[in-house]
């Protein structure tokens, strides 16, 4: 098991920022409606190892579905760095967008497909 980082991320105009402690072990891509047209890069981590420094007033929500899992966006430039939810046992769970992590090689990642479009 690799050790957590700690990464910093953002949106694109860099209005929302946040800080995040994840190994990046289990990085999903995930075929489901919303992760699709938005191309996110996913891993999951406990809603401690999660801090937002900037930029509440600025992240809006979109909830479709089960409406159980608030993706949020700047509602500046649109971009989604992250969703909060819940994890089956009922703990608070964020969903990270890699691809809104500074310094992260993507191309070096162990990617994951999941068919969320059958969930």
């Amino acid at each position: 098991m690799s050790e957590a980082k700690r990464y910093e991320g953002s949106c694109h105009c860099g209005k929302v920022r946040y800080q995040v402690s994840t190994a990046l072990e289990q990085v999903i891509s995930c075929n489901c409606s919303i992760c699709s047209r938005a191309g996110w890069l996913l891993t999951f981590v406990p809603a401690a190892d999660f801090e937002l420094l900037s930029g509440e007033s600025d992240i809006a929500d979109y909830r479709f579905h089960t409406k159980k899992i608030a993706h949020k966006f700047c509602t500046t430039c649109g971009i989604r760095p992250f969703a909060y939810g819940k994890n089956p046992d009922g703990s608070d769970v964020r969903a990270i967008n890699v691809r809104c992590l500074d310094g992260v090689d993507l191309d070096a990642l162990t990617i994951t497909k999941v068919d969320g479009r059958s969930f």
